[in-house]
């Protein structure tokens, strides 16, 4: 699998896609491991009202995971 640049450090866990579900609309997407690991630092990242890397993983989902960013994130 080919590594994208990420938007900040983070931890990749996954080693295979995961679906990952929208906790308020209850639709879900398949993202690579990667995705998951940055959505996972932007979810933390807005509980801990870091704005700073919150913003920098929106950015990089809208441009490397588009339909990922309008199911998870918009």
């Amino acid at each position: 699998m080919m590594m994208r640049d990420l938007p900040f450090d983070c931890v990749i866990l996954d080693k295979e896609p995961t679906e990952v579900t929208n906790p308020y609309s209850g639709e879900s997407i398949i993202l690579k491991p990667d995705a998951v690991a940055v959505y996972d630092t932007i979810k933390g990242a807005e509980r801990l009202e870091d704005y700073e890397v919150m913003n920098a993983g929106l950015e990089w989902f809208m441009t490397n995971e588009p339909k990922a960013y309008m199911v998870l994130l918009d």
